[in-house]
């Protein structure tokens, strides 16, 4: 398999003092930063969890830190997609997922969304 090295993703590197990301602070902020800047809706609840769709309705993304059914089941991210023209399909993260981690893999699916 050929592929391009425009597709693959930059090789990063860093110090062993700037890996403060490998481990969650349970924050939110990097994945709601990300899509806000997007023009994504976002709703807070009053129970505290926060929800956002794309603006074109085909991606959901639910943070659920206080939602029973998440917990039970160990996550506190979901992604929900819809393509247009293909099975719908759900992505989850638990709580030890660093928001980071969510970010990136959301950065990633809304840059080749066009494809």
């Amino acid at each position: 398999m050929n592929t391009s090295a425009t597709l693959l993703p930059a090789v990063v590197h860093p110090a062993v003092e700037d890996r403060h990301w490998l481990s969650s602070d349970h924050c939110a902020g990097p994945v709601f930063d990300l899509l806000g800047g997007l023009g994504w809706v976002i709703v807070d609840t009053p129970e505290a969890n926060v929800h956002a769709t794309s603006p074109d309705g085909r991606v959901y993304v639910g943070w659920l830190p206080e939602d029973a059914t998440a917990w039970n089941r160990g996550i506190v991210w979901q992604v929900r997609v819809q393509p247009a023209d293909d099975d719908a399909w759900i992505q989850e993260f638990g709580l030890h997922t660093p928001a980071e981690a969510v970010a990136g893999f959301l950065a990633a699916l809304v840059a080749h969304s066009s494809r």
